[in-house]
């Protein structure tokens, strides 16, 4: 239907005209002040949108690439720093094992060795006290020998004396002297009480008669010699065997003193080795014991870091593919909104050129509203659609900011006060041509 222009439709287009361009202000794309004078149509914005969108997408998606190469390259630097250093503590643990065991062989070794060494010197210490001992009789044993021998020997160098002298008082002091020694032959003491009662002898061989005193004295004296040589040989052999027994207890003691000085300084020895080998040991179990845990600690971290990387890896993979799909999909939006059949079908509705008529001004408003709002919600749902498929949240509030129009209240209130003008201004004009018709008829009726 074409509207004639009557005066009071003039006043309508105009006023319908300017709630439109407050419509398109509120709701189609900001700074834009009427559909005619538009620079960029709503069309054209959604698509420098979703260009932008997609321009910020890309970025992300290479700095994402370029971050999680770093992260890879962190996670395979660290777990084989990690790796490295298990091995290393595995390794540890093996010599520490190793070491605790021969410091605990070594002291004991040790601890055997200073025990037989102690007993040693127990022996050698009731050696030592028993070879004195031995030695101390030895020697009271010796002096009382030694002495009885010299007595023997003085009182027959009296006797001897005395016969030579012819001192019978003498004599008989002296024979009674020698025979009260111990170590006199009974032979001899006959002989000798014989010569004082002047018997013969029993040593000579002749008849007693043959004998006089001078015979008899040179035989006493003879048998007096041969016990005191006797004696004298003796007691010569005593002390030889004095000194070699002295000589010999003081090279025995001087051995066993040396070999006791030197088993006591081992024993001294051994025990601070085995006291050292002991602190080894402790020092080493307690390595052992910290490189168990650094090791537990820096596998659980190997394996815990591993799960992370390769969950980091797998979301990167997913986040790269999830990208790409919402890159795809924006892209196709694009391809979508800016197609042949959106553009054509502006461009049949002259809504690309802005080159109205003025009596069409508000129908082509309200199609441009109704094309823009179409294209906005065909490329809303392609997103929300693809968004499910693909779960991006990205997308969703994407396909939400496109589809959305954030005055459609106020653009819906507009849209409906345009529609009543018009309808009351086609209701005016109806209302007028019939009144005119009846005014016409009633004047040829006249």
């Amino acid at each position: 239907m074409k509207f004639v222009l009557t005066p009071h439709r003039v006043a309508v287009i105009p006023l319908c005209s300017l709630l439109l361009n407050l419509a398109f202000w509120m709701g189609g794309a900001a700074g834009a002040n009427s559909y005619a004078h538009e620079t960029a149509t709503p069309i054209q914005k959604i698509v420098k949108l979703l260009q932008t969108i997609q321009g910020k997408g890309r970025q992300e998606k290479a700095a994402e690439k370029v971050q999680f190469a770093a992260y890879k390259q962190f996670c395979e630097d660290t777990v084989g720093a990690k790796k490295q250093s298990v091995a290393d503590a595995g390794e540890a643990i093996d010599e520490l094992k190793a070491d605790i065991e021969k410091y605990g062989t070594d002291s004991n070794t040790l601890a055997k060795e200073a025990a037989d060494l102690e007993a040693d010197v127990a022996a050698a210490t009731g050696d030592v006290k028993a070879i004195t001992k031995v030695r101390e009789m030895e020697k009271v044993d010796y002096l009382k020998t030694y002495k009885d021998y010299s007595q023997s020997v003085e009182a027959l160098r009296k006797a001897i004396s005395a016969v030579k002298e012819k001192a019978v008082d003498k004599q008989q002091v002296s024979f009674r002297q020698v025979a009260s020694l111990g170590h006199i032959p009974d032979e001899a003491r006959h002989a000798m009480v014989a010569f004082i009662q002047g018997q013969a002898s029993p040593l000579d061989t002749k008849a007693p008669e043959a004998y006089a005193y001078e015979a008899q004295s040179e035989g006493v004296i003879e048998m007096l010699q041969r016990l005191l040589d006797k004696f004298l040989g003796a007691r010569a052999n005593l002390e030889k065997e004095e000194t070699a027994a002295q000589n010999a207890f003081q090279l025995l003691m001087h051995d066993l003193k040396r070999q006791l000085k030197r088993d006591k300084a081992n024993i001294v020895g051994k025990k601070q080795v085995r006291a050292k080998k002991l602190k080894s040991k402790a020092e080493a179990e307690r390595s052992l014991t910290d490189t168990l845990k650094a090791r537990a600690s820096d596998t659980k971290y190997v394996d815990d870091l591993v799960v992370t990387c390769e969950k980091k890896a797998t979301d990167f993979v997913k986040r790269q593919a999830l990208r790409s799909d919402e890159l795809d999909a924006i892209q196709k939006a694009i391809e979508i909104i800016s197609g042949d059949s959106v553009t054509s079908s502006a461009g049949k509705l002259g809504l690309l050129e802005g080159d109205v008529a003025e009596d069409t001004e508000v129908s082509l408003a309200v199609l441009h509203s109704e094309l823009q709002s179409r294209a906005r919600l065909r490329v809303a749902s392609y997103l929300r659609s693809r968004a499910a498929d693909i779960d991006s949240p990205v997308l969703s509030v994407l396909a939400l900011h496109v589809g959305s129009d954030p005055f459609g209240k106020v653009k819906k209130l507009v849209h409906d006060l345009i529609v009543r003008l018009m309808a009351e201004a086609n209701e005016e004009a109806d209302h007028k041509g019939w009144c005119d018709s009846e005014l016409a008829t009633n004047e040829q009726t006249r």
